[in-house]
C-alpha cells in the first residue's frame, strides 16, 4: 500500500519549494558576498610596495623601513620589490595599471611624480590622474658641496668665485634631469650665477671625480656627499633643508643665507593605482604618520638629515601638484629630456 502526501508544498520537485531553494541560495551567497567585502584590508596576501629604483639607494631604505613597521603592526606581510629603470618611470608606470585594490603599492617620489613628467612629450602616465597619493615620507636635502681646492669657504665667496668665471665652473650630478642637476640650475636662476653641468651615472661617481679634482663642485643629495663631508676631503657650502641637520649643524642653510627659494628635498612618498578605497588611504596614511614619528625610526632617518613628512592625502596630493609646477620651469630652462 502507498501512502502519498497530498501537501502541495511537500514535494522537493513542486515549484514552491523549488523557488523556496532558490531564495534560500540566494540569501546564502549574497550573505558570503556581503561577508567578503567586509573582510578588513589587508588579509588575503602581502601587500607588494614597488620601489622604482635599484636597492640601496634612500627610495629603497624608506621602502624597506615603511614596510617592515607596516608588517609590524598590521600584522600582515608587506613586501618590497624594486622594479628599476628610466628614473623611476618604468616601476611608477607599472602600478599606475594595477588594480586598485591596496595590494600593489609604489614609492612614488620628487623625480618619478614630479621632474620626469616635464621632461618628456610622450611620458606614460599622468602624475596625479593615474595614481592615488597616499602620504610622504619626506627626503634628504641637497647639498651644495665644493673639492678643497676652490678657495670659496662660505656661499658669498662661492657666488663672488662663480660670478668671477661664468660658464667655466663645471658643477657634477647624478645625471640629467635628476634632483642634483635641476636644484643647481636653479640655484644658477636664484643666485645669478652660470655654472656648467657634468651629468654622471649615478651619484658615486660624481663623488669620485670631486675627490679627484677633476671637477670643483658638486650638487647632490646630502645622504650621498656626508662620507666625504664629514670626513674633511670636501666642504659643504649649503643645504637646502628648511633648518639645520643636527648631524652638521656647521652647515647652513640656503634659506638662512637669504636665498629661501632654494629650499628643497628630494623627497619620497607612498602612492597607488587610481581609484583606491578611501578606507585603505586613509589607514595607510594615518599609520605611515605614526610609524615615521617612531623614536628609533626618527633616529635611522636624523642622520640622511631628512625631516618625516605629516601631510593627510588630501594636502599631500595638492603638494604633488605644486611640485610639479615648480620644477616645470626649471626642466625647461635646463633642457633636459629623455626624449
Amino acid at each position: 500500500m502507498q501512502f502519498q502526501n497530498k501537501s502541495a508544498g511537500a514535494s522537493l520537485g513542486s515549484p514552491r519549494r523549488r523557488t523556496g531553494l532558490r531564495v534560500a541560495l540566494a540569501t546564502a551567497l549574497l550573505a558570503c558576498g556581503v561577508a567578503h567585502a567586509a573582510d578588513p584590508w589587508p588579509t588575503k596576501q602581502p601587500v607588494r610596495i614597488v620601489v622604482p629604483f635599484t636597492p640601496g639607494g634612500t627610495s629603497d631604505t624608506l621602502g624597506r623601513l615603511v614596510a617592515q613597521k607596516l608588517t609590524e603592526s598590521m600584522k600582515q606581510t608587506f613586501v618590497v620589490e624594486n622594479r628599476p629603470g628610466a628614473g623611476g618611470v618604468i616601476g611608477s608606470d607599472f602600478v599606475s595599471k594595477a588594480a586598485p585594490d591596496g595590494y600593489t603599492l609604489v614609492v612614488s617620489g620628487v623625480a618619478s611624480h614630479a621632474i620626469a613628467p616635464s621632461l618628456s612629450k610622450k611620458f606614460p602616465y599622468d602624475p596625479i590622474k593615474d595614481f592615488t597619493h597616499i602620504a610622504l615620507f619626506g627626503g634628504p636635502p641637497n647639498v651644495l658641496a665644493v673639492n678643497n681646492n676652490v678657495p670659496a669657504k662660505t656661499l658669498k665667496e662661492f657666488i663672488a668665485y662663480a660670478k668671477s668665471q661664468p660658464g667655466k665652473l663645471n658643477y657634477g650630478s647624478p645625471g640629467n634631469g635628476t634632483m642634483g642637476h635641476l636644484f643647481a640650475e636653479q640655484l644658477n636662476m636664484t643666485v645669478g650665477i652660470d655654472l656648467s653641468h657634468v651629468p654622471y651615472k649615478g651619484a658615486g661617481p660624481a663623488v669620485g671625480d670631486l675627490m679627484a679634482g677633476h671637477i670643483p663642485v658638486i650638487s647632490t643629495t646630502l645622504t650621498t656627499a656626508a662620507g666625504q663631508i664629514k670626513a674633511g676631503k670636501a666642504r659643504a657650502i649649503a643645504i637646502s633643508s628648511r633648518s639645520r641637520v643636527p648631524d652638521f649643524p656647521d652647515v647652513p642653510t640656503f634659506a638662512e643665507l637669504g636665498y629661501p627659494a632654494a629650499t628643497s628635498v628630494t623627497w619620497f612618498s607612498l602612492s597607488g593605482p587610481p581609484g583606491l578605497p578611501q578606507e585603505i588611504v586613509t589607514k595607510l596614511n594615518t599609520e605611515v604618520r605614526r610609524i615615521l614619528q617612531l623614536p628609533d625610526v626618527r633616529e635611522k632617518l636624523r642622520p640622511e638629515g631628512i625631516e618625516p613628512g605629516n601631510l593627510d592625502p588630501k594636502a599631500f596630493t595638492e603638494f604633488v601638484g605644486a611640485e610639479i609646477k615648480r620644477w616645470a620651469p626649471v626642466v625647461k630652462a635646463s633642457g633636459a629630456t629623455i626624449d
